[in-house]
């Protein structure tokens, strides 16, 4: 994600809760009123995507995992690769008598 699409974003949340707001006044809550709930409902909903992050990170699903896995992936094809046909034929049986 680039830089501006950080603060583009940061400025449609600053908007949402603005609207939000002004649109609570409208439906005749007070000022008071109108400003705890914007609070809680965009406390809320960051709650929300903080725990998605969290699950994210539980499941190893995060790209820099991905990465990992297909860096370590491909680091062990170009070993397997570099093996001349005789030690791949004894590492070959050294694992199927492991089973």
């Amino acid at each position: 994600m680039r830089r501006i699409d950080v603060l583009l974003i940061g400025l449609a949340l600053l908007g949402a809760g603005g609207g939000l707001y002004g649109l609570l006044r409208v439906l005749g809550l007070d000022s008071l009123a109108a400003g705890v709930w914007t609070q809680g409902i965009l406390i809320g909903g960051l709650i929300l995507w903080v725990s998605t992050y969290a699950v994210r990170v539980v499941r190893k699903d995060m790209t820099y995992h991905r990465q990992r896995e297909r860096y370590d992936r491909a680091w062990l094809e170009h070993q397997i690769a570099q093996l001349s046909p005789e030690e791949l034929a004894r590492l070959q049986q050294e694992i199927e008598s492991q089973d």
